[in-house]
């Protein structure tokens, strides 16, 4: 018997510190809202939504903060998760409303010809990367080997 499965969420470990502010982070630059928030075992949960999107924000007395980065391609850690993607329908008006809300790019946006999509990458408030995606935007290419 095959496995299947379906996204259910995305989890983030920030410190209690910036708890509050990446919550407000998420609802002022991208528009998430507060769906729950609860104390168990030591650590906050809480779950913010956009659409179909839910993140899980996860402040616990252990977490520490790493240093941010400005450029996607520096990014590239095999020992960490890289980042989680967001799909848009219009890439470009995405971006300039990002920009129009002081949140940079760390990459593109550019043609992946391969997956037939834009992208972009963006980082929040504590670095964690988030590309976005315009699905469909671009004829596929097929590599036959």
């Amino acid at each position: 018997m095959s496995m299947t499965f379906s996204h259910d969420h995305v989890g983030i470990s920030v410190t209690p510190e910036d708890l509050d502010t990446t919550l407000q982070w998420y609802a002022t630059k991208l528009g998430f809202v507060l769906d729950q928030r609860f104390e168990s075992h030591g650590t906050t949960f809480v779950f913010i939504v956009n659409g179909d999107v839910t993140i899980e924000l996860l402040a616990g007395a252990s977490n520490r903060r790493e240093a941010p980065t400005r450029d996607i391609l520096t990014s590239m850690d095999p020992e960490r998760l890289h980042h989680f993607c967001l799909a848009v329908e219009d890439l470009d008006a995405t971006v300039s409303q990002l920009r129009d809300r002081d949140v940079p790019l760390i990459g593109g946006p550019m043609d992946v010809p391969a997956i037939g999509q834009r992208i972009a990458f963006i980082t929040d408030n504590l670095g964690n990367i988030i590309e976005l995606t315009e699905p469909g935007t671009l004829p596929a290419t097929i590599t036959v080997r």
